[in-house]
């Protein structure tokens, strides 16, 4: 391993902090400002749904491809040039005079974000060789990194309240700059001499990325192309084509992005799945939530903020019960009993949102709950998949732990999305279905599903419609997109307790050492 002296380690460790702080605000701080975007940029609802995509369809692109040109050519030298691609696209996305451009910007902030986000990690473990150090730093890394994705939508309401929307993306161009800094000032370089003896896994990568996009759009854009029209069969074609070439391409490959052999580890098998529950329920209902407390409840931007609480803090104050757990427990106990408890919570929340003439409180208890299970899972589950496997092949496990997680997000933001129209569509049909045709009640449905309850009901111009009612049908269709999320997770759950089956899973005492160590 060839590495410069260190120089600043508390410089670099503000380095590796304000990055994973970015990288996590720009997930949870722009699903607040999607109702602005939609009266301001005259964003549809699939524009909305492309402009949080992007950013997660594009970050899964360059996951492997960062690790082994860091390897290559410098860590710390990757590390700068993602910062500062990171800051230009998020001053790119600023500036965006409408969707189109937003969307393409938030596709390359997407590619910056997850090359960073790659490239602090790496130089985590090298900066800090020493076991508790390493620790401390990780420590350290992953209260900031909880601390942006939970506190997001409040600096995102809080920015909408005091400038425009435009500085949710801005601000990250002062701090991107301040981040090249801090490496220049106290990041040690390093590189892995043997890394140019390996072939990069390209052919991986570009068929992953057809195979993703290909299914999200048609997700996303089926019912507009109609599902058995030439396109929306050609994007079935595509889909199937690019991920059958994505499994034969890595059968094959040398140094394959994703090694299939390691599935036969159970432990593995079952924080995989951990991680997949996590991301067709949690994750992915974060982008609709601020939209259900606004459009469905009426909620200001910063009650929106301020709500959006109860759902995101216990994922930070949660993580070292869960590793108690773990070491007493298991992982093949703690990561279905978290999923079990994320389901729960969604259960509790559509039961909630039943209760809307009680008031808004009648889904938090649900959020909190939610919040609470995705603490217990989400540290179990990272530690499992790279503790199960031979520690040469943790780089990997935890490349194809990153995959899995932004892989089931961006597919499921497209799929919860389209189970929030079709929710809100069959309500309006039924109130509203003699007096309008399908087309137009479903161009509503979609209206409605971003947010924009003013506009449908001046659109209407009916006098017996009013804002209840449409806010009625904008909470049932969110009552599907709950029971949805509910049903996933505790899919998912009782899969991941049936893989790691009923023996001991030892590996998860195992893992108590890399956690301690910093993993």
């Amino acid at each position: 391993m060839s590495s410069s002296a260190p120089r600043h380690p508390t410089l670099a460790l503000a380095a590796i902090c304000l990055a994973a702080l970015m990288f996590g605000l720009e997930i949870s701080s722009v699903p607040i400002i999607l109702p602005v975007l939609e009266a301001r940029l005259h964003a549809d609802f699939q524009d909305l749904q492309w402009i949080m995509n992007a950013y997660t369809i594009a970050c899964t692109t360059v996951l492997m491809a960062t690790g082994t040109l860091a390897d290559r050519y410098g860590r710390r030298r990757m590390f700068a040039l993602t910062v500062l691609a990171f800051g230009l696209a998020s001053l790119l996305c600023g500036l965006a005079p409408g969707t189109p451009v937003l969307i393409a910007a938030r596709f390359l902030q997407g590619m910056a974000g997850g090359a960073m986000f790659i490239c602090s990690i790496a130089i985590l473990s090298h900066q800090f060789p020493d076991g508790r150090a390493r620790g401390r730093a990780f420590a350290i890394w992953g209260v900031v990194a909880g601390i942006g994705l939970g506190f997001g939508p409040v600096v995102g309401g809080a920015i909408i309240a005091l400038a425009s929307w435009h500085w949710v993306f801005l601000v990250h161009a002062p701090l991107a700059l301040l981040g090249l800094a801090l490496i220049m000032a106290g990041v040690a370089e390093s590189r892995d001499p043997m890394a140019r003896q390996q072939k990069l896994d390209l052919a991986g990568i570009v068929t992953l990325t057809i195979a993703v996009l290909g299914l999200t759009w048609l997700i996303t854009q089926g019912d507009s192309l109609g599902w058995t029209s030439p396109a929306a069969l050609g994007l079935m074609a595509a889909t199937a084509a690019g991920l059958a070439a994505f499994v034969a391409v890595e059968r094959f490959h040398p140094h394959p992005m994703f090694d299939f052999s390691v599935f036969r580890i159970r432990d593995f098998s079952g924080a995989i799945l951990g991680c997949i529950g996590m991301n067709c329920s949690y994750w992915p209902f974060m982008i609709y939530l601020p939209l259900y407390f606004s459009a469905g409840l009426g909620y200001g931007t910063t009650a929106v903020g301020l709500a959006l609480l109860v759902y995101t803090v216990p994922f930070l104050v949660m993580p070292p019960i869960a590793q108690w757990l773990l070491l007493r427990y298991q992982a093949r106990f703690v990561i279905p009993a978290g999923l079990f408890l994320i389901g729960l919570g969604f259960m509790a929340m559509k039961w909630g949102s039943g209760l809307a003439h009680l008031g808004g409180w009648t889904v938090l208890p649900g959020a909190l709950v939610a919040g609470i299970g995705l603490g217990l899972t989400t540290t179990p589950a990272t530690n499992m998949t790279t503790a199960s496997v031979p520690a040469h092949r943790a780089g990997m496990a935890s490349g194809m732990d990153v995959s899995a997680r932004l892989i089931s997000l961006a597919i499921n933001i497209a799929v919860m999305g389209l189970v929030l129209v079709a929710g809100i569509l069959a309500a309006l049909r039924g109130s509203l279905g003699a007096a309008l045709d399908a087309a137009r009640l479903r161009a509503l449905a979609e209206q409605l599903a971003g947010g924009d309850v003013a506009g449908v009901q001046q659109a209407l111009a009916l006098p017996d419609v009013s804002g209840a009612l449409l806010q009625a049908a904008v909470t049932h269709g969110f009552g599907w997109v709950m029971l949805y999320g509910g049903l996933g997770a505790w899919l998912t759950a009782a899969l991941s307790f049936a893989v790691f089956g009923g023996r001991q899973a030892t590996a998860a005492r195992d893992a108590s050492p890399r956690v301690a160590g910093g993993r």
